[in-house]
């Protein structure tokens, strides 16, 4: 009797480790499609992003007089908080498998996503002495990254 029970009990764990066997590996995350390559993101998503960050902060001053570039209006801030969040949320894009170039390539992305927040944070609190500065760590996170990455830019 003993010998049928210990036989029973071989043939369970050897059907469950043929179950285990056979379950396809767990996914490590959810999937996704790159739908741009790195250029394309650069281009369509980051760049007009930043541009309205650069546009909305500073002066031009000219022979006719100094022109504020500041937000004037609640919509033009929500156009730089819009513009912040994007970009700060593209260098995210920057970090996913795919696009990361190494661990530099994440450092300069990472510096991406906390000068953009910083953006983010002057447009909400209205802020343009703030978002004048963060405007220039967003440059120079930018001209950083381009300088290791894309050496062709370095004459822009």
């Amino acid at each position: 009797m003993k010998r049928i029970h210990a036989c029973c009990l071989l043939a369970l764990a050897v059907a469950l480790l043929a179950a285990c066997a056979q379950e396809p590996p767990p996914q490590e995350g959810p999937p996704y499609r790159l739908l741009t390559d790195l250029h394309q993101t650069m281009e369509w998503v980051l760049e007009p992003a930043a541009e309205v960050i650069w546009d909305s902060a500073g002066f031009i001053i000219t022979a006719d007089g100094e022109e504020d570039l500041s937000p004037d209006s609640e919509a033009a801030w929500e156009r730089v908080t819009w513009a912040a969040a994007t970009l700060g949320e593209s260098g995210n894009l920057l970090m996913l498998p795919g696009r990361a170039a190494g661990d530099d390539w994440v450092e300069y992305a990472q510096g991406l996503v906390s000068a953009a927040e910083g953006a983010l944070q002057a447009a909400r609190a209205r802020d343009a002495q703030a978002l004048f500065d963060a405007g220039g760590h967003i440059y120079q996170v930018c001209r950083a990254c381009h300088n290791q990455y894309w050496p062709e830019a370095r004459d822009d």
